[in-house]
């Protein structure tokens, strides 16, 4: 390039400059109408419109303070107002996007009141073609600089939102937890939950990573009845999930696994009973925490669907581990054993049991023939040491027992 060509562009520049800085106030009043007409989410925001303003007087009046100067790009720095505008857009839940449209289109605007201030200014076209792509140059530059930094910006302010967010959800959820007094109105809004329909508590969590456990639960809430439901992270591998259901009909889980996404052979599910209100938040999700807890004592490899009400007795019976070991021998004596033999005739015992002592209805449930379940139920009573007759109700629920957590109340297997 002609070095005199180059000064010249040069100079022209700073003269562009000097022109446009003249007056700026109006040059941004023009970018607003500009901006306004073409990004729609300004709407009627008077406070989003003035910021808007702001940040257009100050980037326009730093770029062409800076041709004017000579100072280099490299000590750009984004403008008081800019960074507040961007604050503004995060909190209002505007998508970066829309945020960086400002810029893509404050760019073009300033592109061609250069290419006006150029034709009106400059006689040669070589000066002023040269002038034009140097001019162009730098906004450019500017504009990809200010950009990271009010994107950066935006992304702390949406990280903060979201923090806040979350710590003011977490303590609703503490208070409500902990049975203390809550402002009803202020938690549903804070938490985006109804608190005034039937509430179900439910606990998903996994054994290792890999898995969208929050995107899992809100579907799970979906499949339990609730349009939305809550969901809060518990640990890494685990998370809380409530959700909120009209009518008194019960939600049942039959066909629930068949309906949930392919990751749920990953998931453990436990799921509380509905009950009313703010209380019911707190009692479900309490049944939920038991029903996770009987699950884990049971020491169940493959991941389940369980409900309170499943579990109910077994859970009550379990709270003192040890006395649930000493009633489950107490009950069943040498069938007391972790041995496949004592199993299968737990098993025979039960179904019994369960069919209200039809050994047709025990013997289709255990897909074996009727005088196979006789023979198993006459060695069950053999080795408890009395008829099944002696405490029923006693015998019916160490067998339930025995069903659920298996190894955690049994005694070890015999030597043979």
């Amino acid at each position: 390039m002609d070095p005199l060509e180059s000064a010249r562009g040069a100079q022209a520049g700073r003269g562009v400059a000097a022109y446009l800085l003249s007056n700026v106030s109006g040059l941004a009043d023009e970018m607003l109408e500009y901006l306004v007409a073409r990004i729609p989410e300004i709407g009627e925001d008077a406070k989003l419109r003035g910021l808007t303003l702001g940040s257009c007087s100050s980037n326009l009046e730093a770029v062409l303070s800076m041709v004017r100067h000579g100072i280099d790009i490299a000590a750009v720095e984004a403008p008081v107002t800019a960074l507040e505008h961007a604050r503004a857009m995060a909190s209002r839940g505007h998508s970066v996007d829309v945020m960086l449209r400002f810029y893509r289109l404050g760019h073009e605007f300033f592109t061609e009141k250069l290419a006006e201030s150029l034709t009106d200014s400059t006689e040669d076209p070589a000066v002023a073609l040269r002038t034009f792509v140097d001019l162009e140059r730098f906004g450019f530059r500017y504009v990809d600089r200010i950009s990271s930094l009010v994107a950066a910006e935006y992304v702390a302010e949406l990280d903060r939102r979201q923090n806040q967010a979350r710590a003011e959800r977490a303590d609703v959820v503490r208070a409500l937890l902990a049975a203390e007094r809550v402002d009803i109105a202020r938690a549903e809004r804070v938490l985006g939950h109804r608190l005034t329909g039937r509430q179900i508590g439910y606990i998903c969590w996994v054994d290792g990573r890999g898995v969208d456990l929050e995107g899992f639960a809100r579907k799970v809430g979906k499949l339990l009845g609730a349009d939305h439901s809550l969901v809060v992270a518990d640990g890494p591998l685990a998370v809380r999930g409530w959700a909120s259901i009209t009518g008194m009909a019960r939600p049942s889980l039959t066909g629930i696994a068949t309906e949930l996404p392919s990751e749920s052979r990953n998931v453990h599910i436990a799921v509380g009973s509905p009950h009313p209100g703010a209380a019911g938040f707190r009692t479900s999700h309490l049944e939920a925490v038991r029903t996770r807890r009987v699950v884990e004592l049971s020491g169940r490899v493959a991941p389940t669907i369980t409900q309170f009400s499943d579990i109910e007795l077994v859970d009550a019976i379990s709270r003192d581990l040890d006395a649930a070991r000493a009633f489950v021998a107490a009950q069943l004596g040498d069938l007391a054993r972790d041995d496949p033999k004592e199993r299968g005739e737990r098993a025979a015992l039960l179904a019994v049991l369960d069919a209200q002592g039809s050994l047709a209805t025990a013997a289709r449930t255990l897909g074996i023939h009727r005088n196979t379940v006789l023979q198993r139920m006459r060695r069950a009573e053999e080795r408890r040491g009395r008829p099944m007759t002696v405490k029923i109700a006693e015998l019916h629920a160490a067998l339930l027992v025995c069903d659920v957590l298996g190894a955690s109340v049994l005694r070890e297997s015999s030597p043979h």
